[in-house]
């Protein structure tokens, strides 16, 4: 029911609890709840996730040009804010493992009941939402025609929209209070009904509110045929694993009906200036090598430069002298090396596929690479060989499924985010069965999920990462050109002579082995590839040429910034780098998204 009504009014075919970030809201609000005020929750947290959720939608829905938002802006919007919101409730659970405890579980989207109290505390407020909702649904039929056309009909849309959300946020919240966010059914089930032939909101509320029962049954007893054991399977990753395919479906049968054309350059970072190179490279090496010095120089206790230099130049505390050179400056060499393969990777699907939100993490590339090695792990157990090589063949496998996606959708740029955001969520929820499944320890399962450079040095560096750098970073720098021509359009790159699909192919691919030798030295860091080319475009304009030393520089830089301030933050507790980058990164995006609206 919720996802009828947020389809309605958002006018976004599109919408629901998960893809317009609500889900994410209401579950960090409740974490968050449970460590700083765990006296507000009352009523199995009720209160918290509703409000959680109505302030996400709010964010949404603003920062995506509310009433003038189209579907895939406000999706994009959905995904980002989902994105930090996931990063901030990482950071919780890492740091308060115990206050948090069982919340993963319950987070992934849970039916386990031990007695009827969840089904009596739910059935009051579902019901009382069923009936704002039907009552609402005269004027949602009349909404449906257009607000000019529903206000010219003497309704007042702002009461009808308020009203409506409040319900349907209202009945989300219950939900995951109650099971957790179980994503993908306010999808789903309002489609079966609308693709039945049935227009009347009546109808289609009362018919979803069936099917969506029906759909959430057939996923928790799929969960339980996958493991007929006691400890079941989350029931919102199985839906996930349903509800992800179905998303790929409707945007490749829908893009041209519901989309047609879309603006490439949503996102896009617009030049502010261009700047010479000879002043650019120089003045971003010297940021590097500044970060290098306040990283190698910086502690537990903070950043101490005279220590540094009393103990590198002394005689004295050989201990400290083989803690900066071996664990300090491996660590900041992998992390600054880690950026700049990022950031390559992320210019090249950016160019490549013609969408400024093109990224290793955002089209699914670092998910599957989780997932492979997440499988690698379950099935051959921890090892310091196959794990990696595991989110290798991960990465790969969903590279090829995007670039097959991307062929069916001629390579729309805002039909590309929405098939990436469909290919993350299958990851993301294969990624949450293998936890659950290996039974391994959330802590370490977030802090690997959400990338980091702990206890990482040479031998990743000598492994993973200095054979990307050393045979494709070459390649590119001949290649990269490539990108500007298949800017100016197919068929002006064929009157050019350019072999289009094979010249597409190459980049992307050289980009994806980028990406995964990363994911496997690194694990999912995100933001990279998308922060260091739209700054770089800033700075240095939109030719790739000029973008692709610039990018390199800044994403090395990025990453190095995060890897100090992981360590330091709170130390000696330590914040994976990935999670410094989202919670910088998705700021940033909301920020120029709404700039751009």
């Amino acid at each position: 029911m919720a996802g009828v009504v947020l389809q309605t009014v958002t006018k976004n075919p599109l919408a629901s609890a998960s893809t317009l970030g609500i889900h994410s809201g209401t579950y960090f609000a409740v974490v968050a709840s449970t460590v700083f005020l765990p006296a507000a929750l009352f009523d199995n947290a009720l209160f918290v996730a509703f409000l959680g959720g109505l302030g996400t939608f709010f964010i949404v829905f603003v920062l995506s040009g509310g009433n003038n938002a189209t579907p895939v802006r406000m999706v994009l919007a959905g995904m980002i804010v989902t994105l930090l919101f996931s990063s901030l409730t990482n950071v919780l659970q890492i740091f308060y493992e115990t206050e948090t405890a069982g919340l993963f579980l319950w987070g992934a989207g849970t039916l386990v009941q031990n007695d009827w109290s969840g089904v009596r505390f739910s059935i009051p407020f579902v019901l009382i939402s069923l009936a704002v909702i039907l009552v609402m649904s005269f004027k949602l039929d009349t909404l449906g025609l257009g607000d000019d056309v529903a206000a010219g009909l003497g309704q007042n849309i702002q009461a009808v929209k308020f009203f409506s959300i409040i319900a349907a946020v209202m009945l989300t919240s219950v939900t995951v209070s109650v099971v957790g966010p179980i994503g993908f059914v306010g999808l789903i089930a309002p489609h079966i009904i609308k693709l039945l032939g049935y227009r009347k909101h009546i109808l289609i509320v009362i018919a979803s509110f069936i099917w969506g029962g029906n759909v959430l049954l057939f996923a928790d007893i799929l969960a339980r045929i996958i493991d007929p054991s006691f400890s079941e399977l989350p029931v919102g990753a199985i839906s996930a694993l349903i509800g992800s395919p179905w998303l790929i479906w409707l945007v490749l049968r829908m893009h041209r009906k519901q989309y047609g054309k879309q603006d490439s350059s949503v996102m896009a970072g617009r030049p502010a200036g261009k700047v010479s190179l000879r002043v650019l490279l120089p003045v971003l090496t010297g940021l590097i090598a500044v970060m290098f010095f306040v990283s190698l120089a910086s502690g537990n206790y903070g950043f101490e430069p005279i220590t540094f230099f009393q103990t590198i130049f002394g005689n004295s505390n050989e201990f400290e002298k083989n803690l900066i050179v071996d664990f300090r400056f491996s660590r900041a060499l992998l992390a600054l090396l880690a950026g700049m393969i990022l950031a390559a990777s992320g210019l090249v699907f950016q160019g490549v596929l013609r969408n400024p939100l093109a990224d290793p993490s955002v089209i699914g590339i670092t998910s599957g690479g989780g997932a492979g090695a997440l499988l690698t792990m379950y099935v051959f157990g921890v090892s310091g060989i196959w794990i990696p090589i595991g989110a290798m063949a991960g990465s790969i496998l969903f590279f090829f499924l995007v670039m097959l996606f991307a062929v069916r959708a001629g390579f729309q740029p805002a039909i590309l985010a929405l098939l990436g955001i469909g290919v993350s969520a299958f990851g993301s929820a294969v990624i949450q069965v293998l936890v659950v499944q290996a039974d391994i320890t959330v802590t370490s399962a977030l802090t690997w999920l959400s990338g980091t450079t702990y206890a990482k040095g040479w031998s990743e560096i000598t492994t993973y990462l200095i054979w990307p750098i050393a045979v494709v970073f070459p390649f590119l720098f001949m290649r990269i050109s490539i990108s500007d021509t298949l800017s100016l359009g197919d068929d002006t790159a064929k009157g050019l002579g350019m072999k289009v699909m094979a010249a597409r192919f190459q980049l992307a691919f050289s980009a994806a082995v980028l990406a995964a030798f990363c994911v496997a030295a690194v694990g999912s860091i995100g933001f990279i590839g998308l922060i260091a080319p739209h700054a770089a475009r800033l700075l240095a304009g939109p030719s790739n040429q000029r973008l692709l030393p610039v990018s390199i520089l800044i994403g090395g830089l990025l990453l190095l910034a995060a890897d100090t301030l992981s360590r330091t933050l709170l130390a000696p507790n330590e914040i994976p780098s990935g999670t410094i980058v989202a919670i910088i990164g998705a700021p940033y995006f909301l920020w120029l998204m709404k700039k751009n609206a």
